[in-house]
């Protein structure tokens, strides 16, 4: 074993004992690690300055600009883990989809993928394609230092989703159709899509990520059956794919109170909460040998600082008895949130909880 790797193996020892690190193993921490999804983005004014003129997906391929953001918040706010900035859909252009993040809109796909024939579409994805993330990570671990880097990639039902909808979506509607009416056609889209999805993990974890986290931001919209039957078996096939280098393992959903202990089964070592249940609640839904993640509601953020605090008081109340807990929101950062505020709920929640 090299001297720069921890005992689980790939770990830099610098991140090794990091808070958050410890918080996912379920080990003691010298306080409560906390980190934010889309912590580096459009709420911080540095972010909109360096992104101006340049379209989402060419900023995710610049090493040097993904540097810079990701380090930001880090800066900024003196936040436990950085998470890599990237976009859900940057593995699907790199294998060369027509697809474009149209700003107001969200991924717009082209030619939505919708009969068996377009399954070709769908190539492997190797390192080559995208070259410039184990660039930018490489450049982000040595600037992080003992901080921790988290990857990330989107899970293959809402890969699959955007791909089959063409787009955003509120319903579904043409997703669940294959789901429903083609489930042979639907199972060979997902497990095509979990193969790429877990290459682009191991990409980012074999440069040098400490964790990383599988967004599933679209899980809620399914009853806990359909779940467990037609999407959890590709969840659980990307998350086998990366257990071997001893990272942990996040796996996020919104509106996924019902999947909460299903998303866990599937092989995360945390399992992450948006803010509609109870972090002890989740706790009793996700059974024992998980770490949580989550969950104050982030429009909390634009109340008074006092409701800010007490509305923190509840959720770090409610993750006392867990095993591990990193604090974070119930979903992402939005964009006109004060950065000071969470400057402010990140030395709050470490002061409160200092061991």
């Amino acid at each position: 074993m090299s001297v720069n790797e921890s005992p689980a193996g790939r770990q830099p020892t610098a991140t090794y004992d990091s808070p958050f690190l410890k918080a996912c193993r379920r080990e003691p921490v010298p306080h409560t690690p906390v980190w934010f999804m889309r912590q580096a983005g459009r709420s911080l004014p540095e972010y909109r300055k360096v992104r101006e003129g340049i379209p989402m997906l060419e900023s995710c391929m610049r090493p040097e600009l993904v540097t810079e953001i990701t380090l930001q918040p880090v800066r900024r706010h003196n936040v436990d883990a950085a998470i890599f900035f990237s976009d859900i859909v940057v593995p699907l252009k790199a294998i060369g989809l027509d697809l474009d993040i149209k700003p107001g809109v969200g991924p717009v796909v082209a030619q939505p993928v919708r009969t068996r024939a377009d399954l070709a579409r769908l190539r492997d994805l190797t390192p080559e394609d995208v070259s410039y993330v184990t660039e930018a990570i490489g450049l982000l671990t040595r600037e992080l230092g003992p901080t921790p880097l988290i990857g990330f990639a989107g899970a293959p039902f809402t890969l699959a989703s955007y791909l089959v909808e063409g787009g955003p979506s509120r319903t579904y509607e043409n997703a669940k159709a294959m789901m429903y009416g083609d489930p042979e056609l639907w199972a060979d889209l997902l497990d095509r899509l979990s193969e790429i999805t877990a290459a682009f993990l191991k990409v980012q974890i074999e440069a040098g990520a400490s964790a990383v986290q599988l967004f599933d931001s679209w899980a809620g919209a399914l009853a806990p059956a359909d779940y467990r039957r037609s999407v959890m078996p590709a969840s659980a096939k990307v998350f086998d794919a990366v257990a071997g280098y001893g990272v942990p393992r996040i796996h996020f959903g919104v509106g996924t109170g019902e999947l909460l202990k299903l998303m866990g089964e599937a092989g995360a070592d945390v399992v992450g909460v948006d803010w509609r249940v109870p972090l002890d609640e989740a706790a009793r839904r996700v059974g024992p040998g998980k770490a949580l993640q989550g969950n104050l509601d982030p429009t909390v953020l634009f109340a008074t600082t006092e409701a800010v605090e007490a509305k923190t008081r509840e959720v770090l109340d409610a993750a006392a008895g867990l095993e591990g807990h990193v604090f974070n929101l119930g979903h992402g950062v939005m964009p006109a949130t004060d950065p000071d505020a969470l400057t402010r709920l990140v030395e709050y929640v470490h002061t409160r909880t200092a061991r």
